[in-house]
């Protein structure tokens, strides 16, 4: 078995644009790579590439942007293109990290050796879209890298390798990502040697243990201050860089980006009530606890620590968030 295979890549983000590099820095042959097709971005909403076709071309790499791989759906045409142009390719193993588009059948069957999917949780916990925001959403101790390979189901396949990664208390979805997706480039330049030459043992998720990620809905990200602080202080996290946490201050939305969740004080409050704080401070609180805010952002303006807010926007104790001035 050569050393240099040939590995088509199906990959959007910046998740998926690390193990691209890894794998064409391992010395790989990468005759085709399909993204998503570039979309509206930024304030102009000027059409902007995805980074792994950024990264597919910096690297002279041939790039296919589908909108779809169904032969019988709404872009028939793409799909069709889509698959000579596989075929062509004479691909060892297709290699898909975060693509985001479904992979019908004969996708899966477009390599020699299948298709693997590098997949940001230690399966099967946490498939679906959104593993690693739901991961420290639920307070996970751990996550993860799975190398799996695919088939007709949702993150349903057989586990090549796994390698687990602790969630730091202070970790959001931005730092977890980071550390993932070096993990991810590396586990997939480990297993692609192992699995094509047949060293590596396919074995079939356990039926127990399974959680589903959905998508991050912009919905979620108003916090809700009936929730344990220990909850939103979690979501907080999660949802940072996106969509960010949020609530109202007298009809203004505030984006929070760090909090810290303390124990109960003595003394009813409603949740969503400010309490009093030492200077410089600002506490709410919560279905059960008291969430300390540490980082915010008001609308057009950057994030601030907390002090710098209250200086600009100062929040008696009483005020109750989501409720607009009176």
């Amino acid at each position: 078995m050569p050393d240099h295979l040939r590995v088509g890549f199906a990959g959007t983000p910046e998740f998926a644009r690390a193990a691209l590099v890894a794998i064409a820095e391992a010395g790989h042959a990468v005759p085709l790579v399909l993204t998503q097709p570039d979309r509206p971005a930024g304030r102009g909403l000027k059409l902007q590439a995805s980074p792994v076709k950024q990264e597919a071309l910096a690297r002279g790499l041939a790039v296919l942007q589908p909108r779809s791989l169904r032969l019988d759906g709404k872009y028939p045409d793409d799909a069709a293109a889509a698959r000579v142009a596989l075929a062509e390719a004479r691909l060892d193993v297709l290699v898909v990290a975060a693509y985001g588009l479904i992979l019908p059948a004969w996708t899966l069957a477009c390599a020699t050796h299948g298709a693997l999917n590098i997949h940001a949780s230690l399966l099967p916990r946490w498939r679906g879209a959104a593993p690693i925001q739901r991961a420290i959403e639920a307070g996970d101790a751990e996550t993860g890298i799975t190398l799996m390979q695919m088939d007709i189901g949702l993150d349903t396949g057989p586990m090549l390798l796994a390698r687990a990664l602790p969630i730091g208390p202070d970790d959001t979805a931005a730092s977890l990502h980071d550390r993932l997706a070096a993990l991810g480039a590396q586990l997939v330049v480990e297993g692609l040697p192992a699995w094509v030459s047949g060293r590596l043992p396919a074995t079939p998720q356990p039926a127990e243990g399974v959680t589903y990620a959905a998508k991050i809905d912009k919905a979620e990200a108003t916090i809700d201050w009936a929730l344990p602080a220990a909850v939103i202080e979690r979501r907080v996290r999660a949802f940072d860089p996106f969509p960010g946490a949020s609530f109202e201050l007298d009809g203004e939305t505030v984006k929070l980006w760090r909090a810290l969740a303390l124990p109960a004080r003595p003394g009813a409050a409603a949740p969503g009530t400010c309490l009093p704080a030492a200077e410089g401070h600002w506490q709410v609180a919560c279905g059960d606890g008291v969430l300390e805010v540490l980082e915010l952002q008001r609308t057009g303006g950057r994030r601030v620590p907390v002090a710098d807010f209250l200086r600009g926007r100062p929040v008696a104790a009483g005020t109750l968030l989501g409720r607009r001035a009176t």
